[in-house]
């Protein structure tokens, strides 16, 4: 078994070669091992998901068979998004639950999300929550022994439940009538959207909804801007309110305006904290640190606090925990609420853009502008060569930029009065990444480029 496939967020790799049902069959008692010791109890109460890739049901098969050997109460939630799998840890009181997905990957990849219930909380197991001591576990087999009591059972109301319990915040009642536009690119995301709708009236268009694991139309994955293009041209064709872009797994959401514009994720978090401090005055909102400007001047008007994360899902979760922020969302599209032990929720985002659109009576792109105070770059990568040191490329532009305010959350972030920037390493490759933001696209293009030359100087290649 490769070490490689211990993520900082989950497991995953490449199905059979790093990752099968012999592998997943090690990796499952290791993980109820470590449950059990986290827990303090040996027959748990569990919940197993899976989305729709072609090797997600023979790997959640051998995970429910050695978790009911171990004496596991597993319930069965069958075909799912991440969302509805944390929505169902949390509210039907499982001890713990794993997902067998590996989210916006390409096809060839297969893995495993799992968390613990911790009250009204989620831990999601990773990288300095466990992640290290599943790993070794795997390694050293050194797991609790098999014993009776256990059962699978099966349910398919989960859904159904998750999307009661989101609706008790809106009343749909008042919603107008949209046409909308979804491309759910062969994902799972299509289950709550069907479900949504069956409740909410819309006119809806669906592209690439039929489920394929192989993702024909193209990759699950809407932070790659480019496989967005064939709905931009559809929501502008088919005059639509909004387009919706989903990941495989349903725990990321991107949106697109009736002008056929992508909206950057801050831009949807701008939004949703807008609505949130409406109703709860000096709340806490959580932005990841690769853009901030936006949301900080949203909080501002609206007395809120904006509070700064690293980089990456399990960080947010753990931090607006944490803090006991209300609500976080991540430039990647995820959206975490409280109401959802901390956890991604693409259901409710949907609902708020909705409700908004309503009560308005303006169109998503004006909505936007309204809340956009300062221009982003997006995000730029850049591949380091292994006589490269990220460490000192890092100190050599802290040292140029020195006259700013530096922040080293997660990289390097540097913040002027007009401006800022930051530059990060990835989780998981030889990469930097670099964000600017500033007052209007001059101070931002002329600052993008200084600093992308610094690094192209230093040894480093564009990445596309």
């Amino acid at each position: 078994m490769k070490e490689s496939i211990f993520k900082a967020y989950d497991i995953r790799g490449i199905y059979p070669t790093d990752l099968n049902e012999k592998d997943a069959q090690i990796i499952a008692r290791a993980i109820y091992t470590f449950f059990a010791q986290k827990i303090g109890k040996k027959n748990l109460n569990l919940a197993v998901g899976k989305d729709m890739r072609s090797s997600s049901n023979p790997i959640m098969q051998t995970v429910i068979k050695e978790f009911v050997k171990m004496g596991g109460m597993v319930t069965n939630i069958g075909l799912t998004t991440t969302p509805t799998f944390y929505f169902s840890t949390l509210r039907l009181k499982y001890d713990a639950g794993l997902m067998v997905t590996a989210s916006h990957n390409p096809k060839e990849y297969n893995g495993m999300k799992f968390v613990i219930r911790d009250g009204d909380n989620l831990i999601k197991v990773g990288k300095g929550s466990g992640m290290e001591e599943i790993a070794e576990l795997s390694k050293s087999q050194k797991f609790v022994s098999y014993r009776q009591g256990g059962k699978e059972i099966k349910r398919n109301d989960t859904l159904k439940l998750e999307l009661q319990d989101a609706l008790k915040q809106f009343n749909p009642s008042k919603f107008q009538k949209f046409k909308i536009v979804t491309d759910t690119a062969n994902g799972v995301a299509i289950l709550y959207l069907n479900e949504l709708f069956k409740v909410i009236k819309a006119e809806v268009i669906h592209m690439n909804e039929k489920l394929d694991g192989t993702f024909p139309a193209h990759e699950a994955n809407p932070l790659k801007f480019e496989t967005l293009r064939e709905l931009q041209k559809r929501v502008v064709k088919e005059k639509a309110d909004f387009g919706i872009a989903p990941d495989a797994d349903g725990d990321r959401i991107f949106f697109i305006d009736e002008k056929g514009a992508i909206i950057p994720a801050t831009g949807m978090t701008s939004l949703i904290a807008r609505e949130i401090l409406r109703k709860n005055k000096k709340a806490k909102i959580i932005v990841d640190i690769r853009d901030i400007r936006n949301v900080q001047a949203v909080c501002k008007k609206f007395k809120g606090t904006a509070s700064i994360s690293k980089v990456g899902h399990a960080f947010i979760t753990k931090q607006l925990q944490k803090e006991g922020a209300l609500f976080a969302g991540e430039s990647s599209g995820h959206y975490f609420f409280k109401e959802t032990g901390g956890a991604e929720n693409s259901l409710r985002v949907v609902l708020y853009v909705m409700n908004v659109l309503s009560r308005e009576k303006k169109p998503l792109s004006k909505i936007v502008e309204e809340l956009t105070t300062s221009v982003e770059s997006g995000e730029f990568n850049f591949e380091l060569p292994a006589n490269v040191s990220a460490a000192d490329l890092l100190e050599k532009i802290t040292k140029k930029y020195k006259s700013g305010k530096l922040s080293t959350l997660d990289g390097i972030a540097v913040d002027f009065k007009d401006w800022r920037f930051g530059v990060r390493t990835s989780n998981t490759e030889p990469v930097l990444r670099l964000n600017v933001e500033g007052a209007n696209d001059k101070i931002v293009q002329k600052n993008l480029k200084e600093i992308t030359n610094l690094i192209l100087k230093a040894g480093a290649k564009r990445k596309s």
